[in-house]
């Protein structure tokens, strides 16, 4: 287990195949500051080209999981003031990357849920590939609440996975929604008791950072741009997916275990 230079309010520990992101800010129920949100970017960009890294994990140390922007850091007095109409003023510009980032790294993220997840912090995990919440989770859109409107992907997310109906619900009456309801929605994967939190994680990664890491992150590129195009369109990205992975040594691994009759024994390359 190595750690990596660390940002004090996010530890990154590489664990084997596995690197680990907790978000370290319990006292502020891990709400994201402008320098949170750009370590996170940076080191999903480095684990994206490191072909040690097979898969990853995303938590949130303490009692919650992420609680969104921290505003009183965002509007602090001492910092300069963007100006009116900016898309800066009300949220640092890194914040609209990080969505982003997280759906197009080509790695596996699983995502631990405890507590609330609210804001950009449900965006955060409602962006990872897979998301497993405690079943007294919670999760929240605060913005119809406060006089603002979404932002970091919440509009292209949320109903993406639960319909235009209960996202209308959660963005414009900004109902919480349990860990339980969550997991029936589709909002995530599977809600489980907070003590078999943490195994139900660790069986699900272990899985992941096994398998063939080249062809699990190009059929991730694949089904997230199926969202936008048609049939036609999809089968000529899995033709070029196909070749791709067909070069990678654990394609040729997969045909031989096939043949064999034996599990397959991925490299992750």
């Amino acid at each position: 287990m190595t750690e990596h230079a660390q940002s004090p309010d996010l530890n990154v520990v590489l664990d084997g195949p596995v690197l680990r992101l907790c978000l370290q800010r319990p006292k502020k129920r891990n709400s994201l500051t402008a320098q949170m949100i750009g370590h996170l970017i940076a080191e999903l960009e480095r684990a994206a080209l490191d072909e040690e890294v097979r898969a990853i994990v995303l938590t949130g140390e303490g009692k919650h999981f992420c609680t969104g922007v921290d505003l009183v850091e965002t509007n602090r007095e001492d910092r300069p003031k963007p100006a009116a109409g900016s898309i800066q003023r009300r949220l640092p510009l890194q914040a609209h990357r990080l969505i982003p980032t997280l759906l197009n790294t080509q790695k596996p993220i699983v995502c631990a849920v405890r507590g609330f997840a609210s804001g950009i912090g449900l965006h955060l995990a409602l962006a990872a590939d897979f998301t497993i919440a405690a079943l007294d989770a919670r999760f929240w859109e605060p913005f119809a609440t406060r006089g603002f409107t979404v932002d970091s992907g919440g509009s292209w997310l949320i109903p993406r996975l639960v319909g235009i109906a209960r996202a209308k619900r959660i963005l414009l009456l900004g109902e919480e929604v349990s860990g339980v309801d969550a997991a029936s929605w589709g909002l995530t994967h599977d809600a489980v008791p907070d003590e078999s939190l943490d195994s139900e994680i660790e069986g699900l990664v272990r899985k992941l950072a096994t398998g063939p890491t080249v062809a699990l992150g190009l059929t991730k590129l694949l089904l997230h741009r199926s969202q936008e195009q048609n049939l036609e369109q999809s089968l000529t990205n899995e033709a070029f997916a196909l070749e791709l992975s067909s070069r990678a040594r654990d394609f040729r691994e997969g045909l031989a275990a096939f043949k064999e009759k034996r599990p397959p024994n991925f490299e992750g390359r």
